[in-house]
């Protein structure tokens, strides 16, 4: 019953319409990355409503180390993904199986090394977050105890992509929401009624997290997939350690890239007068652009196993549409919830924010980020695609070019020429610059792809008998 299920699920990427499909797998990732965002921005609510904004600079401070966990957590996902989806495009079950099982172990193997070295140089790790005097005790409060989730946000991040490989966004997305109701429903009670400030939210941060996890290994303990997570299917040969890795690493390095931007740029604003208010300001920022952020996401790793498998089956046709689609369907989304987020700046970063000097530099921030946020929902879809169909190269360099090559130095040439706004406005250059490259290095890929029988009429052909 289960196995029909998940034919099921593969036939609708064989024959349903590509809006129907594209639409069926984006909305429960958005939600699943609403759920993200609302998970994210709770810290930082509850943390405002203490009226203590140092604690909400601590959080600002500390976010972009724990998102490392997440990052790697990617590129096992986005990796796996890869090869899963266009194993089963070519029917190779056993493949998968090996794939998703080496994922889960990589996750818990790399993510306990990593939880010890975080906590053998904390001290160092802290100082070099750039926190000042005032936030640095705080800080170190907070990670201390957020870095105990450390594997299970690897694993709940790695297998919310997997699982959708097989068709099952609902279940993907289920995990996910679990996870961030949780922390959502802990966090007032840890941080406001006990008063454990800044411990509270990381406490809430770590169950979140392991529930999350937990669900998703339950998902394959009550044998409910087709793929596996038993080590007896463990291989990193025939090229699934190479495939994982090559593909992974480029969305791995986007988010590992956004977790260094932003300490590069909390370093910077921590050297003028009321530094810590500025990287207060520009820590609600960093929450308020992710909702954008997130919604690209979304739509990109919602729609990247169906492309992967168009890619995987040959069904050129197919593909170009469905990149199409939700490439307007993205830049559409992104559109809507930037003009929101903008017109509306001052009244959602009041919500988290008292300080007057806090206040002023993140509603600026946020206007400033979000002329051009709306280019986001695009630039995920071609780079998801490029993860899909397996081009580790140019996905990789896309990764590179948004977040290092381009974002890192236009950040000290723009603030030595216009100061605070220039490490603010480092990232909408990147952002156009970057979105042009990445359409670039898709449609050369795609053009130079052998899909095998290509005119019109023997396209139309090959689509009706993969039906």
């Amino acid at each position: 019953m289960n196995h029909k299920m998940k034919d099921s699920a593969i036939r609708s990427f064989q024959n349903d319409s590509v809006s129907k499909v594209v639409i069926s797998n984006s909305i429960p990732a958005l939600i699943a990355m609403m759920m993200v965002m609302v998970y994210n921005l709770a810290d930082t609510f509850f943390l405002g409503l203490t009226h203590e904004d140092l604690q909400v600079t601590a959080v600002s401070f500390a976010t972009p180390l724990f998102m490392i966990f997440m990052s790697l957590g990617t590129l096992f996902g986005v990796g796996g993904t890869s090869v899963i989806s266009r194993a089963l495009g070519e029917g190779n079950k056993e493949r998968a199986k090996n794939a998703s099982s080496f994922c889960m172990w990589a996750c818990v193997v790399v993510g306990g090394i990593m939880m010890a070295v975080l906590w053998i140089f904390l001290g160092d790790v802290t100082k070099m977050l750039g926190a000042s005097e005032e936030s640095v005790g705080l800080t170190k409060d907070y990670l201390r105890i957020a870095i105990g989730c450390g594997v299970f946000s690897m694993i709940s991040n790695c297998f919310s992509s997997i699982v959708r490989t097989e068709g099952e966004a609902m279940k993907a997305m289920t995990g996910t929401l679990i996870g961030n109701l949780l922390n959502l429903i802990l966090d007032p009670i840890f941080i406001l009624g006990f008063k454990w400030g800044v411990v509270g939210a990381a406490v809430a941060t770590v169950i979140g997290n392991a529930v999350a996890a937990g669900y998703y290994i339950l998902y394959f303990v009550n044998g409910k997939s087709s793929l596996s997570i038993h080590p007896k299917h463990f291989k990193m040969k025939n090229k699934i350690l190479s495939g994982v890795l090559s593909v992974g690493l480029s969305a791995s390095l986007a988010n590992l890239l956004v977790s260094v931007s932003s300490i590069v740029v909390n370093s910077q604003l921590s050297n003028y007068d009321d530094g810590d208010m500025l990287v207060a300001g520009y820590g609600v920022t960093a929450k308020v652009i992710m909702i954008v952020t997130l919604i690209g996401i979304g739509i990109g790793s919602g729609v990247q196993p169906f492309l992967g498998y168009c890619f995987g089956a040959k069904k050129k046709k197919r593909l170009v549409e469905g990149i199409r689609f939700s490439a307007i369907f993205g830049l559409v989304f992104c559109t809507i919830i930037a003009v929101l987020c903008f017109v509306f700046a001052k009244p959602i970063v009041k919500i988290f924010l008292t300080d007057l000097t806090a206040l002023d530099a993140g509603v600026h921030f946020t206007r400033i980020l979000m002329s051009t946020a709306w280019l986001i929902g695009a630039f995920a879809i071609c780079q998801n695609t490029l993860q899909a169909i397996g081009a580790a190269v140019p996905a990789l360099l896309a990764s590179v070019f948004r977040q290092g090559i381009i974002f890192i130095p236009a950040v000290f040439i723009m603030q030595a020429i216009i100061g605070v706004d220039g490490l603010i406005w480092a990232q909408p250059v990147a952002d156009v610059l970057s979105l042009g490259v990445v359409i670039l290095m898709l449609w050369r890929r795609i053009e130079r792809t052998d899909f095998g029988p290509q005119t019109t009429q023997e396209a139309e052909q090959a689509l009706e008998a993969g039906k």
